[in-house]
């Protein structure tokens, strides 16, 4: 018998046993440290070394053991060879976030103890497992992460060309509003090539250009420091080797995208009109029609929801997929983007009521596209508006990103097409909105409100 006073507390050992056959790894640079039920191996924690051949050999040893399920905690990308070599063996593998597992007092720190730890996290199905989408998408991920790196490479080249510039006082940045554009990479290229004449420069103006012949020539004549031309040389050198790769890793792009299955066939069922202007295609843009495969790959066309385009709708399903039984409800996708309140309550107080902060590039990507909306006739311009008036710029863009991800999710599993509606048509709902609030301080006060049954603007006694 207890004593009197005392509770006895809930142990590990009484709660319900989820995952009985479950080890646990602690993935490092060099060695792995892995943990199996203390009745399966006489040395149920085991270190073994990061080389192909003791992968594998880990592999045999939890078949050995009778795993069926493995968790592993990295902080790094060591966990990559690891995770397919165990996928092909039959294993559950779940990746789980390292600060979901280390801020517990009472044990030791070290990679022994930790692989214990995950592994008795998991047999009680305490660990949830990041998202790893399938081997399609990944590589579509990984390829479009590579390419976004080239770009900010070629960022870098393009800013040391006007440093050069400068200090050959060549006021080429000032007389045209990109360096980069027809005229300047004639320029940049006949600076390189031993051209001096002013006058010969400004035959390369472009046609379309607001500066005349005569403002170019006067901002090309400089001083001729060699020092200056060979950095301009092998910054010049240096974009024109990023552009090259970039346009491969686009044929990459194309080709891994055509390997996705087709869910509607472009020829039978024709994209519908771009809901934009035509326009020329932007310099990072993919030199591919990006958004016919996407268009067949998810069989409904998000372009047409306002402020989504094809780079940006991209962006999104390389880093969520395409699979909507990831998530739930749409809910469970804002809320792995980061995208909703994230309320926290103690002792009946509320500490904080804002979105999580996560680094995901996903949800960058519908924060530009909410951004876009701020002076657009549409439905969700809007929204984003009245947000913004309420909430302020900030919270407005999360909120209207929100909404855009909704409508992603909807659209993905309904394979419905975006059913488009005017700012006119946001009207009504807001003037319903408003009525509920006033009725809602009305009835605070103790008085009553009648609500408007219809929509229409109040008629004056001068109206017929």
């Amino acid at each position: 018998m207890t004593k009197k006073g005392k509770k006895s507390t809930p142990s590990p050992e009484n709660m319900p046993i989820l995952h009985p056959h479950a080890a646990g790894i602690d993935v490092g640079a060099e060695e792995h440290w892995v943990g199996v039920p203390a009745d399966r191996d006489a040395q149920p924690v085991q270190k073994l070394s990061a080389f192909t051949c003791d992968l594998h050999r880990l592999a045999d040893w939890l078949t050995a053991c009778r795993i069926t399920t493995v968790v592993m905690e990295s902080t790094g990308v060591y966990w990559i060879p690891l995770f397919p070599i165990l996928e092909a063996r039959g294993f559950e593998v779940a990746l789980v976030n390292a600060r979901h597992v280390k801020n517990v007092p009472g044990r030791p720190k070290t990679d022994r103890f930790d692989c214990r730890w995950l592994q008795k996290l998991h047999t009680y199905g305490l660990l949830a497992p990041s998202l790893r989408p399938p081997e399609d998408i990944c590589q579509l991920r990984s390829l479009l992460r590579h390419r976004d790196h080239l770009l900010r490479m070629t960022v870098k080249h393009i800013q040391h060309m006007p440093k050069s510039l400068d200090q050959m006082h060549l006021h080429l940045p000032h007389g045209m509003s990109e360096v980069t554009g027809v005229t300047g990479m004639r320029m940049l290229r006949a600076i390189v090539a031993g051209e001096r004449d002013p006058q010969t420069f400004a035959q390369y103006r472009d046609y379309r250009m607001q500066s005349n012949e005569e403002t170019i020539a006067k901002a090309l004549e400089g001083d001729d420091r060699a020092e200056q031309v060979f950095t301009l040389t092998q910054s010049l050198a240096l974009y024109d080797f990023t552009q090259q790769h970039i346009a491969a890793c686009d044929q990459d792009i194309e080709r891994v995208l055509a390997t996705f299955d087709s869910l509607v066939d472009p020829a039978e069922h024709p994209l519908p009109p771009p809901t934009t202007a035509p326009r020329r295609p932007q310099r990072n843009e993919p030199a591919f029609d990006l958004r016919t495969h996407l268009y067949r790959s998810t069989g409904v066309d998000l372009t047409q929801v306002p402020g989504l385009q094809a780079p940006t709708i991209h962006i999104v399903l390389a880093e969520v997929g395409l699979n909507r039984h990831t998530w739930p409800t749409d809910k469970h996708l804002a809320s792995w983007l980061g995208l909703c309140p994230d309320h926290q309550i103690s002792g009946g107080k509320v500490l904080s009521t804002g979105s999580r902060r996560v680094q995901n590039r996903a949800s960058r990507a519908l924060r530009m596209a909410a951004q876009s909306l701020r002076t657009s006739p549409s439905y969700l311009g809007a929204f984003f508006r009245r947000m913004r008036s309420t909430l302020g710029p900030a919270k407005a863009t999360t909120a209207t990103a929100h909404t855009l991800a909704k409508i992603i999710y909807h659209m993905l599993k309904e394979k419905a097409p975006y059913r488009a509606r005017s700012a006119e048509d946001y009207l009504p709902k807001d003037h319903e909105r408003q009525l509920r609030q006033l009725r809602k301080q009305a009835q605070y006060v103790g008085f009553d409100v009648v609500p408007q049954t219809n929509h229409e603007s109040p008629r004056h006694c001068c109206d017929d």
